[in-house]
């Protein structure tokens, strides 16, 4: 018979998970999103989502797509379909590099690496810059999958603040002192210059050099995030930080906002050395990036119009921003405000001293409308205030909607803090992993 102290330590403490003890520790990193539950119920065709940021793909001209893809498998089908270079296809890298060249990128296809999606680059940079405890410099607020690879490869996360014109140059000189003050190193800069995720605003072409002299005065590298710079509603393309400074600057670029999220393509632009560990990198996680989606994406560039279907995108978003912004203007009570994006999917709004959005997301669900908090897109449980408001997916009319609801909801959120003096709520903290709905 045996004791209790020899019993297999899940048996003894009755854990719910026998592989417990087993986990590495970077695993206490991967947490997930407390509002994943919430957004299940979001997603019924009853609840406006302000939350997802899902490209409108009815602008696409899916009739001609689909008989691409039919004769793409007829006559290439033993090539799309077999397995591939870790690197990407030599082809889809060369237009690549053709559709930086829009943001005065000159590149060539070698220093490219193909990934699925530019989530998959962002991981594979982190893994091959970051060893626990680094620290990641990143704008505050931030992309939520961008915070949840940083966690998991256990960086510490240090914000850098922002205003209108993007990320402000005096508080990078700050926090890089900061750091360097407390013996810790600062591994890179993450940032979305353009049209940024989640607040809607873009770094201006003043800072950008600025910017980029401050990181190589620091030996600092620069991760440029770049997923929304050809949506810019006036036709205007910004600079990317890598056409000012190839050297230290590594580019992440995709075709999910331009094209299609769901083929999952997106690449990484690096120097020369890097460009080697990161195709490394790219081996021990997919071993090759999927043939078939590459040469679909490869097909598009090639046979259709993809910077006037860019144009079309460009249009329709322009028309859902301007329906956000004015159903806002219109409905929401006083003491709240908003960026003004001028591109991209999102627009960040802060409501009055003593609501909390996070605590007000299942009364807002209940009332069949749903955004994402401000939480979500910190590492430091800050935003309690703010919520992003996507307007890339829902018609005018459903946006305009969506708005009436929200107004609605913070109207009695702001009547129950008049009433009582403070809104109780659980305050969470930590990075939020991101769902389709957030990401």
């Amino acid at each position: 018979m045996s004791d209790t102290g020899s019993q297999p330590a899940h048996q003894a403490g009755r854990s719910l998970d026998p592989h417990l003890g087993r986990y590495a520790a970077r695993t206490a990193g991967m947490t997930a999103s407390e509002i994943r539950a919430l957004f299940a119920v979001a997603s019924r065709p009853e609840v406006v989502s302000l939350a997802g940021g899902m490209p409108y793909l009815s602008a696409l001209p899916l009739d001609s797509l689909a008989a691409d893809v039919g004769q793409l498998v007829a006559t290439e089908g033993l090539t799309a379909l077999q397995y591939g270079s870790a690197q990407g296809t030599v082809e889809l890298r060369e237009q690549i590099c053709e559709v930086m060249a829009l943001e005065g990128i000159t590149a060539h296809p070698d220093d490219v690496v193909v990934t699925v999606g530019s989530q998959m680059g962002l991981d594979m940079v982190t893994r091959v810059f970051c060893d626990p405890g680094d620290v990641v410099l990143a704008e505050a607020p931030s992309y939520v999958g961008a915070l949840g690879t940083f966690s998991a490869y256990q960086a510490q996360v240090v914000h850098v603040e922002m205003d209108d014109a993007g990320l402000v140059p005096e508080a990078l000189r700050q926090a890089l002192a900061a750091v360097r003050a407390q013996g810790r190193r600062v591994k890179f800069l993450y940032t979305i210059p353009n049209f940024q995720n989640p607040a809607g605003v873009t770094l201006s072409v003043q800072r950008r050099s600025e910017i980029l002299e401050i990181c190589a005065q620091h030996d600092v590298l620069v991760v440029e995030d770049n997923p929304y710079g050809l949506l810019g509603f006036d036709g205007q393309t910004y600079p990317a930080l890598r056409s000012v400074e190839p050297t230290n600057v590594v580019y992440l670029g995709s075709f999910s906002k331009t094209f299609a999220p769901g083929l999952r393509v997106g690449w990484v632009l690096a120097p020369h050395a890097v460009r080697e560990k990161l195709v490394l990198a790219a081996e021990s996680a997919t071993l090759c990036p999927p043939a078939f989606t590459q040469a679909v994406v490869s097909r598009y560039l090639s046979q259709h119009d993809w910077k006037g279907q860019i144009k079309t995108y460009r249009e329709a978003y322009r028309e859902r921003r301007d329906a956000t912004l004015a159903a806002m203007e219109q409905q929401l009570p006083a003491g709240c405000t908003w960026t003004k994006p001028q591109g991209g999917f999102y627009v960040w709004l802060t409501v009055p001293e003593g609501l909390d959005t996070k605590a007000m997301l299942p009364r807002a669900v209940t009332q069949r409308v749903a955004y994402v908090p401000g939480t979500a897109f910190y590492a430091d449980s800050f935003g309690s205030r703010q919520m992003r408001l996507s307007y890339c997916y829902p018609t005018p009319e459903r946006i305009r909607e969506g708005v009436r609801r929200l107004a609605a909801v913070l109207e009695g959120e702001l009547e129950l803090l008049h009433t009582f003096g403070t809104v109780s709520h659980r305050r969470l903290s930590g990075a939020q992993t991101p769902t389709p709905d957030t990401a």
